[in-house]
């Protein structure tokens, strides 16, 4: 385990760029985070994305928080917005105790322009893929987990190499950045009943993104 000296928070480097922060958030700030995401879903609530082509739903529910929200449909495909695609309204500020992991873990001076929020109920996954419709690619991506434990697994930059996996449990912060910015990623299951955080169980999973290059 390492630390970052000028925080003195505990982290522990997997690969290079792919830093995991765990317990990053104490109990008390996972609750008052997840009363803060509850309110603002009422203002931009969850909806399901599709993928493209072919129209198949996505088995999380999502929504965004920022000036600019992840979305995906069969017509347009994967890209950011603006605005909520169903309500046709800006995306609700992202939570100052949200930002707080960016500002600490990120290492990067300007702020994110999108947070994605994917909520996994026990039958939900995520296939292993790359984030890359981004312009900003240098600039790395900042995952907090909130609720159930997941299994989390990450390979390389191409399709079909050797991956790991571990578990991300509630209040973990991960970063994938630097040589680990394009590794392809998923997660494969989660553990129902591991947490009491969220009153019907699940997982929620934020990830900070800077869509475009700053400046």
């Amino acid at each position: 385990m390492k630390c970052r000296s000028q925080l003195n928070i505990p982290m522990h480097e997997f690969a290079p760029g792919l830093l995991y922060f765990p317990d990053f958030y104490s109990r008390v700030e996972q609750e008052t985070l997840a009363n803060e995401l509850r309110e603002a879903v009422k203002a931009a609530p969850l909806f399901v994305p599709l993928m493209p082509r072919t129209g198949k739903p996505f088995s999380v529910r999502m929504t965004n928080f920022g000036v600019l929200g992840w979305v995906s449909d069969r017509e347009r495909g994967y890209r950011y917005e603006a605005t909520h695609p169903y309500t046709g309204h800006s995306w609700p500020a992202i939570p100052d105790l949200v930002l707080r992991a960016w500002r600490d873990t990120g290492g990067y001076p300007h702020e994110p322009e999108a947070c994605l929020l994917n909520f996994y109920d026990v039958t939900a996954r995520m296939g292993l893929h790359q984030d890359r419709d981004e312009a900003a690619l240098d600039v790395p991506v900042v995952s907090i987990s909130l609720g159930d434990s997941c299994l989390f697994r990450i390979g390389g930059d191409t399709r079909g190499g050797k991956t790991r996996s571990f578990k991300l449990h509630s209040g973990d912060v991960l970063v994938i950045g630097g040589a680990s910015r394009l590794a392809f990623h998923g997660v494969d299951k989660i553990f129902p009943a591991t947490s009491t955080l969220l009153p019907n169980g699940g997982r929620i999973n934020l990830t900070m993104r800077r869509v475009n290059k700053a400046g």
